[in-house]
């Protein structure tokens, strides 16, 4: 892949990581999302809502190339990481993950212990000094706010943590190889709420370090962590009487939540549809 410049300069948080441009998805023949044209921005959380089946996950996906692994799909249109078409010829599908890191909906620890989940990911890119290896275990827990907590028994299954705990070390998981970006597909539908606010709280506090895109139902956590909102929904198809996600309203989050462009966005923040 491309050589690509990680910025590290504080003094443009604004800067665009990820774009995309006329993006459609399509499983087989069937359109699923089509025309999405949106920015995401250094040092935000960008929240993706919408009613079930309009896009959100799909597009989140194409972010990095996990459509790739679904039989039948593919992708049109552009997208773009600092400039780089991540479905050009010569993007490599794995340095993309490595780069923007992927929390998915459940909790998937590795049956293994807590050290070894974290530690994963540098092992796979060859590090084997024990001595780097704990620095990235600590660093990585550290960062996802579960080092205090689990400390004194790294060795010990990971299947025996809490539902919270389990997902903060997914987030330390991802993060342990050092990527710019984390994708977080509903993060928090599977937990309950004193875990979802602990999540959420962690998003703030890495959000400087780490670019977020977020997928969620629940509005007011969206109203509560994102910078810059995305609103889907699904029109429609002429050609094959099913219905295709479409990008309506994409801006800061307030100005979304408050005034609305589009009266399909203000139908649905509101809660009258959806």
């Amino acid at each position: 892949m491309a050589e690509i410049q990680q910025s590290t300069d504080s003094s443009q948080p604004d800067s665009v990581v990820l774009s995309s441009h006329q993006l459609s998805v399509f499983y087989g023949e069937f359109c699923a999302v089509r025309d999405v044209d949106l920015e995401v921005r250094r040092g935000e959380i960008t929240a993706f809502i919408g009613p079930s089946g309009c896009g959100k996950s799909t597009v989140l996906r194409c972010f990095n190339r996990m459509n790739d692994l679904i039989p039948g799909a593919r992708v049109e249109g552009r997208v773009d990481y600092h400039g780089i078409d991540l479905y050009g010829a010569d993007a490599d599908a794995g340095e993309v993950r490595r780069r923007i890191g992927m929390v998915f909906q459940k909790p998937n620890p590795f049956p293994k212990s807590i050290y070894d989940n974290v530690a994963y990911g540098a092992r796979v890119t060859g590090i084997k000094k024990h001595s780097e290896l704990d620095a990235i275990v600590e660093k990585s827990l550290r960062g996802a706010a579960l080092w205090d907590e689990v400390k004194d028994r790294l060795k010990t299954s990971a299947m025996g943590l809490s539902g919270g705990q389990q997902q903060r070390l997914c987030i330390a998981r991802s993060i342990a190889i050092e990527p710019e970006v984390l994708l977080m597909d509903e993060p928090c539908s599977a937990l309950d709420p004193i875990a979802t606010a602990r999540i959420e709280d962690l998003m703030d506090e890495i959000k400087q370090d780490y670019t977020i895109v977020i997928v969620t139902h629940n509005m007011q956590q969206a109203a509560r962590v994102s910078d810059r909102t995305a609103f889907f929904t699904t029109e429609v198809n002429s050609e094959s009487d099913r219905r295709t996600g479409v990008l309506v309203e994409f801006d800061r989050t307030q100005k979304m939540f408050s005034t609305p462009v589009d009266e399909r966005t203000e139908a649905y923040v509101t809660g009258r549809f959806g």
